[in-house]
């Protein structure tokens, strides 16, 4: 998979808008929540043109039940993917190029405190928004088409940030 990131774009919000509704219809009245996470949520960063959706839905073992829908528009199911508790769906446009990552977990799980914790504290905290944009800049230019390398140079500096993140999440949250 080639590592591309671009600068950020306003129209992946309105992209996220419009796949939102199409999985809430499809995934029904199970579905919580949809949020919009992943750097295409955060202003003025850089990032790999994919619109990452978080669904919070009350049953995860329903969401199997529902993957035909999925299916039916674009995804491939992948289940958990590698993170317990998790149905992951990733979508592709007609070229091959992935377009929409779907990360669906049971409402307001640890998985989904530590996605929307990470993202919002980018958000409000954009000098590291942009050490974050930097960094990822400069693993795509070093692993143009090594994936892995890419993420696991992203690895640090996520889990670091997470931290910072959560703590600041459980402070803000609570007042």
């Amino acid at each position: 998979m080639k590592v591309e990131v671009v600068p950020h774009n306003r129209t992946w919000r309105g992209k996220f808008d419009d796949e939102s509704k199409y999985v809430a219809l499809t995934l029904g009245e199970n579905v919580v929540a949809i949020h919009h996470i992943g750097s295409t949520a955060i202003p003025h960063i850089y990032a790999k043109p994919i619109i990452d959706l978080l669904i919070e839905v009350e049953n995860i073992a329903k969401v199997d039940d529902r993957s035909l829908g999925m299916e039916e528009l674009g995804y491939q199911v992948m289940g958990e993917f590698g993170i317990p508790g998790r149905r992951y769906f990733r979508k592709e446009n007609e070229t091959g190029t992935r377009t929409h990552h779907v990360h669906t977990f049971t409402a307001k799980s640890l998985e989904v405190e530590r996605h929307l914790a990470f993202r919002d504290y980018m958000i409000a905290h954009p000098e590291d928004a942009q050490k974050y944009s930097e960094l990822k800049r400069k693993l795509a230019k070093q692993y143009p088409n090594d994936i892995i390398g890419y993420m696991d140079g992203k690895d640090g500096f996520i889990k670091e940030m997470e931290k910072k993140a959560l703590v600041w999440w459980t402070l803000n949250k609570s007042e």
